[in-house]
């Protein structure tokens, strides 16, 4: 079965959402390089890197299921932030968000009787799960730290053994 033009256009837009979120995690990489957090910027740089590989896999599905894939311009994303607290809170909400766009793919899946593309979604459905999760810990975390110097440094060792 040939992936519909509305399936594939929605799926397009996520190929772009993707590429965005792996952009705006390296642009936090780079903030918390330019403070001397390297832990928290290598565990952004390996959240852009799973990012870009989910795109890879949007981009795949598009050609496994007979549809073109139209790349978009990236937004430039945000460079500072004011603290580690506020960068993972923005984080915590863009996956929110990018959550939100996946169940919108489903959703027109399910309306479409796209059963193979409900199937593929699973993949991601359960990846937000991981996500948000991840995010919102940390930003508890963070928020429980409230700034202070030695929790920070230690919250930046820990993020820093992520593989």
């Amino acid at each position: 079965m040939v992936i519909s033009s509305k399936i594939n256009d929605i799926i397009n837009e996520q190929i772009n959402k993707e590429f965005f979120s792996s952009y705006l995690y390296l642009s936090m990489a780079a903030y918390f390089e330019s403070i001397n957090f390297e832990g928290f910027a290598h565990w952004m740089r390996l959240q852009s890197k799973e990012e870009n590989s989910h795109a890879i896999k949007f981009f795949n599905y598009i050609y496994e299921r007979g549809g073109k894939v139209t790349l978009k311009a990236i937004e430039k994303p945000k460079a500072e932030w004011k603290s580690p607290l506020e960068a993972f809170e923005e984080a915590y909400e863009h996956e929110k968000f990018i959550t939100d766009s996946i169940y919108k793919i489903l959703e027109a899946a399910k309306a479409e009787k796209d059963y193979a593309t409900e199937n593929f979604l699973a993949y991601y459905i359960e990846e937000q799960v991981e996500e948000e999760n991840s995010a919102s810990n940390i930003v508890e975390k963070l928020k429980f730290i409230n700034e202070n110097r030695n929790g920070l440094m230690q919250m930046d060792a820990k993020l820093g053994k992520r593989e």
